[in-house]
């Protein structure tokens, strides 16, 4: 019976890929399914033998382990290197954007605060 491994919600292509590789490598069988047209299925990698779970799930938690730490150092080093965009930096590529998008939040805040007080008297 098919075992889930890996489910691809919010994964980038690039973790994606490097998952299909570890098992296509070890001789794992798999199959994925996808988000399908709406966007409303599970997009994940499925053994087609559930006896291979331990062995891939093993190999997983390493990979993702290893992934983890770089990823980390790689942030690391960004914010060292001034690289790390903050959003102070946001702000000040883009300040009319931020302003108007400020308004507009205050405006729907202030618009459902009055509807619930007018319905409350």
């Amino acid at each position: 019976m098919a075992k889930i491994l890996f489910r691809l919600n919010g994964v980038s292509d690039e973790e994606a890929n490097d998952v299909r590789e570890l098992l296509t490598n070890n001789a794992i069988d798999y199959y994925e399914t996808s988000a399908g047209s709406w966007g409303i299925s599970m997009p994940a990698i499925w053994l087609t033998d559930d006896t291979q779970f331990q062995r891939a799930r093993s190999l997983l938690d390493d990979y993702q382990n290893e992934r983890g730490i770089k990823v980390r150092d790689e942030y690391a080093r960004a914010v060292r290197e001034g690289r790390k965009k903050t959003f102070f930096d946001a702000i000040q590529q883009n300040p009319a954007g931020f302003i108007f998008y400020l308004l507009l939040t205050i405006l729907v805040i202030y618009l459902s605060v009055r509807l619930v007080l007018d319905l409350a008297q």
